[in-house]
Formats: C-alpha cells, structure tokens, sequence
C-alpha cells in the first residue's frame, strides 16, 4: 500500500509532469471505482490542470476547481504514459481502473493509469468540488509531518489502543501504514504491543522523533524517482518490515513476525521486546 512518503512522491511528480496541462479522455475500465457521480467524470475533460495535493495517504488533482482525488488502497498504483494508446479500453480487463490524458503545452499527448492488483478490489476516485466533502478524508487526523511533537504527544495521551495500532489509525495520524509503522517503532524502541497511553515522556519523543526521521528520509528518497520506480525504493530502506528471518542491521537478531487475519507486521526482539518474541496469531490468541 502506498503510504504517505510514495503519495507525496507521486505528488510531487504529477506537480512536475501533469500540472499546466490539459485534461483529455477520461476512460473508466472499472466502474465500481467511481465513488461520485455529481459532478461526472467527463466535467474534467477540457480543463486545466492548476496543482496537485494530497491528504494523508489520499493523493489529488485540480483541474481548475474541480479535484479528481484517488485513494490507491492496498493493491493500487498510479502509472504515468508517454505514449498510452488512443483505443479505449475494455471494461472489466486486467488491473486497470481509470485512465486519464493529458495535452501537455509542448503537444505531447501523456496519461496516466489508476491500476489494481489482486481481487479485492478497493482504489477508490472521487470527483468533487471541495476534498474536504470525501468521507475518508473529513476524518482524517494530523498529517504525520505535520503534527508538532506536543500535539503528537497529546494524540498519544488521548488512545488506549496498541502503540502499532495508534500510528495506523489514519483519524489519529494520517499518512502512516504497516511498512512505514514497522520502520517506526523498530527506530524508537518500542514493542508494536505498548499501550500509547501508558508511554513515558521520553518514549513519546523517541517515537516522536523515529516518526519524522524515517518518514523524512523515505521521502528523500523517494521524491524524484519515476513512478514506477517508487514501490521498489521503498523497500530498499527496510530493516525490519518485510524481513522475517533476516538478520536485523543494528543488533543482529533475527526478524520475527507476527500474522493476523491477512496482514502482518516485523520486529526485533533484541531492539524492541528485551528479547522477547510476541506471541503470533497462527500459533497462540493470547498476545500479551
């Protein structure tokens, strides 16, 4: 799932390649992704594009006061086209969802893809006048850079869920998932089991301080990249997530994981539990 560091990477790249162009064909491959109907996707065609945004891990577009704004869920993607077909395409085939060109000042005739892997289908598209009218992001809380270490500290105070939990919770922070939580938390010390409540002062600013450190060096990497490049970055600058059984890069311990339902997340016992591996799901209910 792409998290707040690749969103505001394809921001900043549709800033620099779709911004002062044109909106063309809007082609729907999937109807189910469309979650307005007023105003129509055709009101895009024929307007410009006057700047992007995003909120937590929703990315936007302006075509002149009209937002087509996409939520990429679990399996989504965006892919920019130099040179995208001019044939339509064929509803209900392969991954993508919804395709939109662009003629560009220079006459170049680009698009990009809004794609999906896997069967659970969940991107979503919102064409709207005001961002702030989509459901998901009325709820959103602070953007995780945004968020001043005495407000993230209170936020904090103010949850009695599971600290993994808490950073995830996107009406809590918004912008942060399971990667970058799990890059977080092994940064900071902390057991993805510790109440947010119940931390110390000083475990507040480490987590505080993990947070933007590992956020901020995603995004430097990861800002300039091509599109398709980003999903690739990311994971190049994980020490724990995605690394079950591999040797963690501070202390040496090996990376353990723990399952649940479809999802999973990675830790280091010796960094972060004082040696103690957590109980998984597949093999105990009781995690304690």
């Amino acid at each position: 799932m792409p998290e707040l560091p690749e969103i505001v990477a394809l921001e900043q790249f549709l800033a620099e390649h779709a911004v002062g162009a044109v909106v063309g064909r809007v082609d729907v491959a999937a109807l189910s992704v469309l979650k307005t109907f007023d105003p129509p996707v055709t009101a895009l065609s024929g307007r410009d594009v006057t700047g992007v945004g995003h909120w937590g891990k929703h990315l936007g577009i302006d075509c002149g006061g009209i937002w087509l704004i996409t939520h990429l869920s679990r399996g989504g993607w965006l892919r920019w086209l130099d040179e995208p077909s001019a044939t339509p395409p064929k509803p209900g085939k392969g991954p993508l969802a919804l395709r939109v060109h662009f003629f560009t000042p220079e006459g170049a005739t680009p698009a990009f893809d809004l794609t999906e892997a896997g069967t659970k289908k969940r991107l979503a598209v919102w064409i709207t006048a005001d961002p702030l009218s989509v459901p998901s992001i009325a709820r959103l809380g602070p953007d995780a850079l945004a968020v001043s270490e005495p407000e993230f500290a209170e936020l904090m105070r103010g949850t009695s869920q599971r600290v993994k939990n808490a950073i995830t919770d996107q009406s809590v922070i918004a912008g942060i998932g399971n990667a970058y939580s799990d890059e977080i938390l092994h940064t900071a010390k902390l057991s993805p089991f510790a109440t947010a409540s119940t931390l110390d002062p000083q475990q507040v600013a480490r987590l505080f301080s993990a947070m933007r450190a590992s956020l901020s060096d995603a995004i430097q990497r990861s800002v300039g990249q091509d599109a398709a490049r980003l999903k690739g970055e990311k994971r190049s600058g994980f020490q724990v997530h995605a690394r079950t059984g591999l040797p963690c890069p501070v202390c040496g311990d090996l990376v353990r994981e723990v399952a649940y339902a479809d999802k999973s997340f990675q830790y280091c016992p010796t960094c972060q539990t004082g040696g103690r591996i957590l109980a998984d799901r597949r093999m105990s209910r009781l995690l304690k």
